[in-house]
């Protein structure tokens, strides 16, 4: 009987073990490639991006003191990371591209307009054709963009 309840233990302590080692290596993999990401655009102090947060594989970072904003995508089709200095920009809004019916996002684009050339810089956000999960993600980053709009507006006006 001891033998017995010892094995069904070690099995259950395995079965729990094993999801928790995965997540935390894939946490601190992603923490590592943030913070490469702050490094290429900060080399001397990557800590100045004060302000990190995570949602659906992409990741925002701002430096409100020196006004810089870089937006990461981890989406397994394309990975990449814009930088925006937010000193040469004079706003910042969101544009969403929807189908007929205006409840069903498309794209999430955020558009920076710069301060002197009036040049409008377009970085994508939300992709419906990138989506595993489809409107279910759509919904959830479009109160992540509005939440950093508000940030990053917030950071230009300063």
């Amino acid at each position: 009987m001891e033998t017995s309840v010892t094995i069904i233990g070690i099995v259950i302590g395995v079965i729990v073990t094993i999801p928790v080692y995965f997540s935390a290596r894939s946490s601190t993999a992603n923490k590592t490639k943030i913070l490469n990401i702050k490094k290429k655009f900060n080399s001397t102090h990557p800590q100045d991006f004060d302000l990190t947060e995570s949602q659906n594989n992409k990741t925002f970072t701002i430096d409100q003191k020196h006004r810089k904003f870089i937006l990461m995508n981890f989406n397994t089709n394309q990975q990449e990371s814009t930088y925006v200095d937010l000193k040469n920009v004079s706003s910042c809004k969101l544009i969403l591209t929807t189908e007929e019916n205006p409840d069903t996002i498309l794209k999430i684009d955020f558009e920076f307009q710069e301060k002197e050339t009036s040049k409008k810089i377009t970085i994508p956000f939300y992709d419906f054709d990138d989506d595993r999960i489809r409107q279910i993600s759509a919904y959830q980053d479009h109160i992540f963009a509005k939440k950093w709009l508000k940030i990053i507006q917030d950071s230009i006006s300063s």
